[in-house]
């Protein structure tokens, strides 16, 4: 059975044998198999849809000619890349109409490993809201990245029959699938009946080919039109992505408004907490994808019942009879902000605020706030690197908005507009420091870091060329040890701004608010002080040790040349 019964008095209001508990009238409520609006009174027990039509009610809520539509649910996020522990996202997200999300938690497990993923169910455990996790199939992402700890297939099998896991979740590691690799195939095995993720940057044709029959089922990393029509085409599911430095939908909805709504989706992957604030989650998804030419019907439909099918989330998506009673209320179909949430039938939110004392504290367990490993002091000596002009270097240079990287030759005479990267490994106190050159960021002064750092959260660290440079990277190596990990922005030897995110060195145990003002003085100082002229440094410096990411990518191993899937040299 797919969608579970409802229980008995839930059937006997059904029937109008007995009173609903909540009935909501007067709206129109949206038919997510049929794309209809249809006037009629909807009826709740036992935080179930009972019923269309009129009943008697214990409660009854006048919601006369507004809109009802299901909650959203995001088809593919991390939690910890919005900075903010489990119980503050859902405080932030309610009140915009989100009352699900499918996150991969590989971030928490390349720090902590199964113990993580265990703390982040049973913090979601008893929230109001569908926290549904997928078991991480890349941890770490490749092997050319250091993480805390390692998921073997065993492991992934235990995410799944252990934590409740609903499928496997990205993988990531697109050379080990295509070229048939037997961990990567058994990990992908473990999903048995339930969905395979995918991560595919610019994988099409005949390599692609082999990713779907191997076994995987859906993609967020499209970037073009083209690529997401060929996936679709070949039976792929999209899920298009607008986080808060990879934003493709503009670029990508051309595929619904060609071939509509089959296997498509809506997801935010990473959003920051200024982001959430203040344009939105899924919502602000949903009205850009209305305002760039879909129909509102059709854009809740990649919101609510497409995600809920894609991943068997099978009493969700819909306000049909039977479903879970996740409804919002709309004044309208463009800025798409509810004035009412309900969650299995309890209002959680009201005109963009939570109801009080909704959403209980969950805080994270304090082992997880002991994450930053460094063995030593880092040194700037450590940090040096010796240039000849005449030599051609290998540089990382950052696309705009994008997550992709293209791999310059430059000479050493030729450097202009570069800084210096570096990760430290941050786990197990080895020592190891990868050492390059980016391109991209404009810093032209001090120096930034993160232990926020795609996947295995090494501490990354980027600085001028002048001889200070080194100095303050290693400042502010020294500022995330002792803070037990974070994102900083130092200048002169002096701490500009720091973002403290003890919990495994990814998340705030602080309201979202507080970590979005945060966010923006440090973003602030590193565009007035430094010189960065990025629109979203931090997000994007966090991506730069992700080795499975073309084109040029830099781990605490080195250069990883992700095209041809190797460590690669500096110099040329």
């Amino acid at each position: 059975m797919s969608r579970s019964p409802v229980p008995p008095d839930a059937l006997a209001s059904a029937r109008g044998d007995i009173p609903c508990d909540l009935l909501l009238t007067g709206g129109k409520i949206f038919s997510t198999a049929t794309r209809e609006w249809v006037e009629a009174d909807l009826a709740i027990t036992d935080g179930r849809v009972v019923g269309w039509g009129p009943r008697e009610a214990r409660e009854i809520v006048d919601v006369t000619d507004m809109y009802l539509v299901p909650g959203f649910i995001d088809a593919h996020m991390h939690l910890e890349s919005t900075k903010l522990w489990v119980d503050e996202f859902v405080r932030a997200v309610l009140p915009l109409g989100t009352t699900a999300v499918v996150a991969d938690p590989h971030e928490i497990a390349n720090v902590f490993g199964l113990p993580g993923i265990r703390a982040l169910v049973e913090a979601a455990t008893g929230l109001p809201f569908t926290f549904s996790i997928v078991a991480s199939s890349c941890v770490p992402a490749s092997p050319f990245e250091s993480p805390g700890a390692e998921l073997g297939p065993s492991a992934v099998q235990a995410v799944i029959e252990d934590l409740g896991a609903i499928g496997v979740a990205e993988v990531m590691n697109y050379p080990g699938v295509i070229g048939g690799d037997p961990d990567v195939a058994a990990k992908i095995a473990t999903a048995g009946w339930r969905r395979v993720d995918g991560h595919a940057p610019g994988v099409t044709g005949r390599q692609l080919d082999a990713y779907l029959s191997a076994g995987v089922e859906s993609d967020h990393e499209c970037t073009t039109f083209e690529e997401a029509h060929e996936k679709r085409r070949k039976g792929m599911w999209i899920f298009i992505r607008e986080g808060s430095a990879s934003r493709n939908l503009q670029d990508l909805i051309k595929t619904v408004l060609i071939g509509g709504v089959d296997r498509v989706a809506l997801c935010t992957d990473d959003r920051e907490p200024s982001t959430l604030l203040g344009k939105g989650h899924i919502n602000d998804c949903v009205r850009m994808a209305v305002a760039a030419g879909v129909s509102a019907e059709d854009a809740i439909v990649l919101a609510t019942s497409n995600p809920a099918q894609y991943h068997n989330l099978f009493d969700l998506g819909s306000l049909g009879p039977g479903y879970q009673a996740d409804v919002q209320v709309l004044g309208n179909l463009v800025d798409f902000r509810p004035e009412l949430v309900f969650q299995r039938g309890k209002l959680v939110a009201r005109d963009g605020h939570l109801v009080a004392d909704s959403v209980a504290a969950h805080p994270a367990p304090d082992w997880m706030r002991t994450s930053v490993h460094l063995g030593s002091e880092i040194l700037p000596a450590e940090l040096e690197l010796e240039l000849d002009p005449e030599s051609t270097y290998r540089v990382i240079e950052v696309i705009e908005r994008s997550l992709s990287t293209r791999d310059l030759k430059l000479k050493g005479s030729d450097l202009a507009g570069c800084a210096r990267i570096a990760v430290a490994e941050r786990h197990r106190r080895t020592g190891r420091i990868g050492i390059g050159l980016v391109r991209g960021f404009g810093l032209t002064r001090g120096a930034i870091a993160s232990t926020v750092a795609h996947d295995a959260h090494n501490l990354m660290l980027v600085g001028s060329m002048d001889e200070g440079g080194s100095r303050d990277m290693a400042v502010a190596a020294d500022a995330l040890a002792k803070a037990g990990g974070g994102q900083v922005a130092v200048l002169d030897g002096r701490i500009l701004a720091l973002v403290p995110l003890p919990v495994g060195g990814l998340m705030s145990a602080a309201p979202a608010l507080q970590v979005a003002r945060e966010l923006e003085e440090l973003e602030r100082a590193a565009r007035e002080q430094l010189g960065i002229a990025h629109s979203a440094p931090f997000m994007t410096l966090s991506f730069l040790g992700l080795s499975v990411i073309p084109e040029l990518r830099i781990t605490d191993l080195g250069l990883i040349d992700v095209v041809r899937f190797e460590v690669a040299p500096l110099a040329t």
